[in-house]
């Protein structure tokens, strides 16, 4: 089988991942991997690594799946709980677009902490309006570096009681400010950026086009330019 023949696979297997970590919380088994890639587990591999290079997911060192956005096989912080689902959410951003994303699920609960007071928080986000809340969310790493360590980026993409949360939170760990925004802003923001993820000849966007998608959000400014 020719490398061009392997590749041929990528779009079989981006659809199981994304279709696993949806419908279970987590991401293929190696028999489902392998079934995606029409038998093999190496030829499913060498997909994987090729999806994490166009930025379609993130492995890890033994080659396991850590983030297919808005999915984590990890805890970054958030929990997402469907009627039937649990979810590790990367982030604020991730967390807020799973609703709009999972076709049986347009309600869930996301719970959290705020990293400044420990406060917890639990928001039932859904398809039709924003939660009610005064929280704001945070993102650290402006848009243009957020792929340098997007496990830094997502782990640092989180919800707070209020900005004067936030201000003791970058007092205390030093960090410059990103940029601040409220629930509403972030449920826009969330809320069509995944679509058509799970489904075959997906496409992420062209910076100018995710411009143009931040600026209908609300967000401006040199923090979102990429």
């Amino acid at each position: 089988m020719s490398s061009e023949d392997d590749e041929s696979w990528d779009e079989h297997v981006r659809v199981a991942v994304y279709r696993a970590f949806a419908a279970y919380g987590r991401q293929p088994t190696a028999p489902e991997l392998a079934d995606a890639a029409g038998g093999s587990l190496a030829v499913a591999k060498q997909a994987l690594h090729r999806l994490a290079d166009a930025h379609h997911l993130v492995l890890d060192d033994c080659e396991h799946v850590v983030l297919a956005h808005p999915f984590a096989a990890i805890p970054l912080g958030f929990s997402v709980m469907g009627a039937h689902t649990l979810w590790w959410g990367g982030c604020a951003w991730d967390s807020f677009a799973i609703p709009h994303l999972v076709p049986h699920e347009s309600e869930v609960l996301v719970a959290t902490r705020c990293p400044g007071c420990g406060e917890p928080h639990a928001l039932v986000v859904g398809r039709d309006a924003p939660p009610p809340g005064g929280q704001v969310a945070h993102f650290l790493v402006p848009a243009a570096r957020m792929w340098d360590d997007v496990l830094r980026t997502c782990g640092n993409q989180r919800l707070f009681c209020s900005e004067s949360c936030v201000d003791g939170w970058l007092a205390e760990t030093g960090h410059a400010k990103g940029y601040v925004m409220d629930l509403a802003t972030l449920w826009r923001l969330a809320k069509g950026w995944y679509a058509g993820r799970l489904e075959y000849g997906y496409r992420r966007r062209e910076p100018a086009r995710a411009a143009e998608y931040f600026a209908e959000a609300g967000l401006h400014g040199a923090f979102w330019e990429r």
